[in-house]
């Protein structure tokens, strides 16, 4: 049993997660597992207008942080036999009509070249649109059910950023044809095999598949989106939302501490079989993303793997070491500070770089904006 240090034992972490709330978050609980034990901590609030901090047990959407969960899934039916991790997606899914040359590795590398379902942001600034993700029309959709299908037959519908194989572009529909995958070659749900192969053996009762369900279980913070419409800003409660749009790209619901025990288990090699952890760990060049999870080197040398997430009202954070040993999970919700969606995703990045900092003792977390849900 891991000693529970108080916010006195560890000031620095405490007075990091404060100058997240400080910065324009409503809320931060942060957990850290290291040499000293486990700390546990929250600050700002449970929910705008009142005074009570954040659960620290308490339950959050992790966004793309659910892309480590959906590969540790394909890669445990790798080993399974069910299929390879160089098989063509399209032995399995011939409805779709996919090229060919995509395989499942490259659904969990970003490097199919399908395009992405909620959006293209291209490097000369210029976005071409998926579905819609911001301002009234999103928060119109609140509870909309998206059928994966629907996503994967939208990203088709639009020409493909390149040669499969050929670069790196991160779209959140190869994680929905890996569902697919999972689906069509289990005949189960993906949140049954998620629940076989690393819930029940994990553990993990506080984490939830919720498919297009938009409740999330207490103790939850809240969290909030704000944005403008016909020139006035708005500010919404998003916590109860049907997050089919995002699929098993990132609609899972979790705590500090299952993200903890899953990472760590991962990590330390307990879950997936030496040879694919190995397969999972080794990076693309662009931007050091793995099979589902970044890889990336710090200042003082070392390494650190991580899966960030987020989108409208909600941030995860999760980083481990290599072995398992020290990990990282937090989650932050958003507020109605006077920030953009820029300013939200600066800020994000910045709690998020102190935060490692602080933990890992030299900075790593560069990568993080590509790891939202958007």
């Amino acid at each position: 049993m891991s000693l529970t240090l108080t916010g006195q034992d560890r000031p620095e972490l405490q007075k990091a997660i404060q100058e997240i709330v400080d910065s324009g978050f409503a809320g931060v609980q942060l957990r850290v597992n290291d040499e000293r034990g486990e700390w546990v901590g929250s600050a700002g609030v449970n929910r705008l207008g009142e005074s009570a901090k954040p659960a620290t047990d308490g339950r959050f959407r992790i966004g793309s942080t659910t892309k480590t969960f959906t590969a540790t899934v394909v890669l445990l039916l790798v080993a399974e036999g069910r299929f390879g991790l160089d098989s063509p997606v399209d032995d399995h899914l011939p409805r779709f009509g996919l090229d060919r040359r995509i395989t499942v590795r490259m659904l969990l590398q970003h490097t199919s070249g399908l395009f992405n379902h909620t959006g293209e942001y291209d490097d000369d600034g210029t976005v071409t649109p998926g579905i819609p993700w911001q301002g009234q029309e999103y928060v119109d959709r609140q509870f909309h059910t998206y059928e994966p299908e629907e996503l994967v037959r939208l990203s088709l519908s639009k020409p493909a950023k390149f040669e499969p194989g050929a670069d790196w572009s991160y779209s959140n529909t190869n994680y929905v044809l890996a569902k697919l995958l999972i689906e069509e070659v289990t005949g189960r749900s993906l949140a049954e095999e998620t629940e076989r192969l690393i819930l029940r053996p994990l553990g993990l009762s506080g984490t939830v598949v919720p498919g297009d369900s938009p409740e999330i279980p207490e103790p939850h913070a809240h969290g909030y989106y704000r944005y403008e419409n016909a020139g006035e800003w708005k500010v919404v409660d998003v916590t109860r939302f049907n997050v089919s749009w995002i699929s098993a790209a990132g609609d899972m619901i979790s705590t500090t501490e299952d993200l903890h025990t899953f990472f760590s288990a991962l990590n330390s090699g307990k879950l997936v079989p030496a040879p694919l952890l190995a397969e999972m760990r080794t990076p693309h060049p662009k931007l050091g993303y793995g099979l589902g999870v970044f890889v990336e080197e710090t200042d003082g040398g070392g390494t650190v793997l991580h899966h960030n997430g987020g989108f409208f009202g909600w941030a995860a954070l999760m980083y481990s070491t290599p072995d398992g040993s020290r990990t990282l999970t937090a989650s932050l919700t958003t507020g109605d500070a006077d920030l953009d969606f820029a300013a939200t995703a600066a800020a994000f990045q910045k709690a998020q770089k102190a935060l490692v900092q602080e933990v890992f003792g030299a900075r790593a977390g560069s990568a993080g904006a590509a790891e939202g849900a958007e």
